[in-house]
């Protein structure tokens, strides 16, 4: 087993992560059966991304502590499953208030993988950096006009749910200002010249706190709620 200095902030903040990741994955496990049927599904969602993200920062963590460095590709295997995850959840979220359509499914799961993949294409040098990043700010500008202006926002708006509401409000913004840390982190790489010397990975392992950890736990206390109110009734 790798032995870390104390000084060695990158290894800290991996282990933080990965650990902050087991206790989520197990809350969202467990909150499964305190939610009512219909939440089943997004909140297990939630936990198989947290799940991912486990298995991408453990070795992420091997990676640092093997060399010192952390090559892209460690970051984007995880990313390229847990993020397309999430946005299902999302969607599943909102069709529990109305109807949405397979189209709109078979989009969200193609340009939430293609989010990340082309940016990892451009991170890895197989395409011209400046057009990866270019596809990936407007795929996830797609997603967001989904979250904030399609149907999914008109199916929650309708539910006059005030919990499902709020909760959905927390979780497009995690999406629109927690997830900006990506393509920032590819814009400093790609176009800064940037190599990173371990702060970069800090950053994203900060982002996870939010992107993975709280996002799960915002949408398991929104099915809580809303199963709540449904006993209540």
């Amino acid at each position: 087993m790798a032995v870390f200095e104390t000084a060695d902030l990158t290894a800290a903040s991996y282990s933080t992560a990965l650990l902050g990741l087991v206790a989520t994955s197990v809350l969202l496990l467990l909150g499964t059966s305190w939610v009512k049927r219909s939440w089943k599904l997004p909140v297990t969602l939630c936990a198989l991304a947290a799940l991912v993200g486990i298995g991408a920062v453990y070795e992420a963590r091997a990676a640092w502590a093997a060399s010192q460095m952390v090559p892209v590709v460690y970051h984007y295997v995880g990313w390229a499953i847990s993020m397309p995850l999430q946005v299902l959840a999302l969607f599943f979220f909102a069709s529990l208030f109305g109807k949405l359509g397979m189209g709109l499914f078979w989009r969200l799961v193609v340009v939430s993988v293609l989010m990340v993949f082309v940016r990892y294409l451009g991170e890895a040098g197989f395409m011209h950096a400046t057009l990866t990043f270019l596809i990936g700010l407007v795929f996830w500008l797609y997603i967001l006009g989904e979250l904030f202006f399609g149907r999914m926002d008109e199916a929650v708006r309708g539910s006059l749910n005030e919990p499902v509401q709020r909760g959905y409000f927390w979780l497009r913004l995690i999406v629109t200002v927690g997830w900006a840390i990506y393509p920032l982190g590819n814009f400093i790489t790609s176009f800064g010249g940037y190599v990173d010397d371990g702060s970069l990975s800090v950053a994203y392992n900060i982002a996870d706190f939010l992107n993975r950890m709280a996002f799960g736990v915002a949408l398991l206390a929104t099915a809580m709620l809303d199963s709540e109110g449904e006993r209540h009734d």
